[in-house]
C-alpha cells in the first residue's frame, strides 16, 4: 500500500496532521482480511491526529464485499472526530460491490484521488 501525504511547510506537529490529507492507494484483490488490515491502519492514523484521508481503488481489481462495512464504521469514526475518508478510481465494478453491500451513502466518491484531495481543500475554505 502506497501513501501520498500532502504536508504543508512552515506547520508542526499536531497541525500538520490535521492539516493533511493522506492518501492510500490500493492495489490487486482486496480480501476481507486486506481490508480489516486496511480498518486497523485507519484507526491507527485516526489515533495518532489525521482527520483526512483518501482510500485510491484505481489499481483495485476486485474486492471482497464482507470488508466494505468495518469500512463503513471506522469511515463514521473518523467523522465523529471531525474528518472524513473519502473514496477515488472506483470502477463501475467496485462501485457495485460498494452498492450491495450497502454502502452507496456512505462515501464520498471521485473519479481521480485528486479530485478527492481538492475537496478536503474545498470544505476547508472560507465563506465570504
Amino acid at each position: 500500500m502506497n501513501q501520498v501525504l500532502e504536508v504543508r511547510p512552515g506547520l508542526a506537529g499536531a497541525a500538520i496532521a490535521a492539516g493533511r490529507v493522506e492518501t492510500l492507494m490500493l492495489e490487486g484483490e482486496l480480501s476481507e482480511q486486506d481490508l480489516l488490515e486496511l480498518c486497523d491502519d485507519l484507526g491507527r492514523k485516526l489515533q495518532r491526529g489525521t482527520r483526512q484521508v483518501v482510500l485510491d481503488f484505481g489499481d483495485v481489481g476486485h474486492l471482497n464485499y464482507r470488508g466494505v462495512k468495518p469500512l463503513m464504521a471506522r469511515t463514521d469514526a473518523f467523522r465523529r472526530a471531525g474528518g472524513d475518508v473519502k473514496l477515488s478510481g472506483l470502477s463501475p465494478y467496485l462501485a457495485a460491490i460498494f452498492r450491495a453491500a450497502g454502502a452507496h451513502d456512505c462515501f464520498e466518491i471521485y473519479p481521480h484521488m485528486n479530485d478527492a484531495r481538492a475537496a478536503f481543500a474545498l470544505a476547508r475554505a472560507p465563506f465570504v
